[in-house]
């Protein structure tokens, strides 16, 4: 068995775990990960007052003022707003709000970190948007477990992978908190939307368009290069890609 650190804290507003599987990483190295988080959260938490992002909301900065990460988020947002026919829109909220992007991508950052510092295995959740590199031992893949968005404290389907990025948008773990921009309405079609593809900055933010965009998701999501879904609408009918069966040994029949 492979010699693990692991860690849990609460930050960014969720339960962030690092379970790493590779014998030179030691605990101490996991502080700069988690201090890599609370930065994030300083920069662009909604929650905080005094955070860069809601400063630049209430414009008392500008982003020539704010930390480069900033520019660069949300030029990727405007990216992807336009991508998903303007399903994801940082302001669906009516307020600067980049968190459809920013958790996936810290996750990834942070991911990278470890790999730099020489972890070719390990796992990374963030409230369930999940970074997977490697094997948790020899010769078996990662399982990340998706809670069922309508039946409490049961899992709808687990995904395998090894070198994967994992993102569920849905209502389990925040009810209905995301926005379709084109009508300023809760988005209320669909419980959850699951993604996997190659990095979870993109993955995670096409989750939450896919989420917004309802019952007209499955014919963008079978559009999606890399990614494969896996869907259930707000009535607990299942559906997913023809790719999606490779990530979920279970759906194989």
């Amino acid at each position: 068995m492979a010699d693990r650190c692991h860690r849990v804290e609460h930050v960014m507003g969720t339960v962030i775990s690092v379970d790493v599987r590779d014998p030179n990483i030691v605990p101490s190295d996991l502080d700069d990960i988690y201090r890599w988080f609370r930065q994030v959260d300083d920069i662009f938490s909604t929650y905080k007052e005094n955070s860069q992002i809601s400063r630049l909301d209430r414009g008392e900065l500008t982003i020539a003022d704010c930390h480069p990460d900033v520019g660069w988020v949300l030029e990727r947002c405007r990216q992807i707003g336009r991508s998903s026919g303007g399903y994801f829109d940082s302001r669906a909220t009516g307020r600067l709000d980049p968190s459809g992007l920013v958790k996936g991508w810290s996750v990834e950052v942070a991911s990278e970190m470890l790999f730099e510092l020489g972890s070719a295995n390990h796992c990374i959740n963030a409230g369930g948007d999940v970074r997977i590199r490697g094997e948790p031992h020899p010769g078996r893949a990662w399982n990340v477990g998706i809670v069922h968005p309508l039946v409490p404290s049961a899992l709808t389907v687990v995904v395998a992978g090894r070198d994967l990025a994992v993102a569920t948008s849905g209502v389990a773990e925040r009810g209905q908190h995301v926005i379709d921009p084109l009508t300023g309405r809760g988005a209320d079609s669909l419980a959850s939307v699951t993604l996997v593809g190659p990095e979870l900055t993109l993955t995670d933010a096409y989750a939450t368009a896919a989420l917004a965009m309802g019952l007209d998701a499955p014919s963008w999501l079978n559009g999606l290069s890399e990614h494969e879904a896996y869907v259930i609408d707000a009535g607990g009918h299942v559906w997913w890609t023809e790719g999606f069966p490779g990530y979920a040994p279970a759906l194989v029949s």
